[in-house]
């Protein structure tokens, strides 16, 4: 047990895939804050700590259940010579709900929703969204399980690394989320990653592979140029105010 803890590969191997779970968490941090932003104030940190949480748990589950996981890449049925996989279908259903959901958050925030506007909260009820919180941490756990089964086979390290970068991403949800919210500009910036992110996915389960570099510079690119424009914007101006905002 002692020479496996001084083992320099070990803690590598542990430091490493922290580090890509926390970067693979980013998504599903700003989806969960943009989410938890459509409840009153007084609610959107419980909804964000428990979204994490459950994502938490959702990851460590799937670890110990890597039989399953590995069974999800044996074909289910074929479309148009295609062969579908447990997997695959996973990806598929999954990206297509972050563009729907992502796009219908950018109409609701550009556009406005009645009921919201008149203060009638009855459709975005904290179940709700945790509900979809659900459904999105077990798409992202997906990939962040893959990764780190690529990248060691010690349980132990998987688990760690996973309890370890949402710890980070519990203590930094926070700013994240004020930033976020405070930032009109950011937030339909995130947005429109979500549909980019949602898209990779889909592509995935088709077996069309997009590189994650590809996708993680058009996203840092963007955000530069946007941080450069909230720079030089004036001090007097004011940003736009999103609508179906809760205060």
């Amino acid at each position: 047990m002692i020479e496996t803890l001084t083992d320099p590969s070990l803690w590598a191997a542990l430091f490493t895939l922290t580090a890509l779970e926390i970067v693979l968490g980013i998504d599903n941090i700003i989806f969960i804050s943009i989410l938890s932003s459509r409840l009153p104030k007084q609610k959107q940190k419980k909804a964000r700590q428990i979204g994490l949480l459950l994502a938490m748990v959702t990851r460590i589950l799937l670890l110990f259940s890597l039989s399953l996981i590995m069974k999800l890449t044996s074909p289910l049925f074929t479309i148009f010579a295609h062969e579908i996989s447990g997997r695959d279908l996973i990806l598929i259903v999954g990206g297509l709900f972050l563009i729907a959901k992502s796009v219908t958050e950018i109409h609701h925030k550009l556009e406005g929703d009645p009921d919201s506007l008149e203060g009638n909260s009855k459709k975005t009820t904290f179940t709700k969204v945790i509900i979809q919180i659900m459904i999105l941490d077990i798409v992202f756990s997906l990939d962040s399980v893959i990764t780190a089964v690529g990248m060691t086979d010690q349980l132990g390290v998987m688990i760690t690394a996973v309890v370890l970068s949402v710890g980070f991403m519990l203590m930094s949800s926070g700013s994240i989320s004020d930033f976020v919210d405070s930032h009109p500009t950011i937030k339909i910036l995130a947005l429109s990653f979500l549909i980019l992110i949602g898209l990779a996915l889909f592509g995935e389960g088709w077996e069309l592979h997009i590189p994650k570099g590809y996708i993680y510079f058009a996203m840092a690119f963007s955000v530069i140029v946007e941080l450069l424009n909230m720079k030089l914007r004036k001090p007097d101006e004011k940003p736009v105010v999103l609508k179906g905002k809760f205060d």
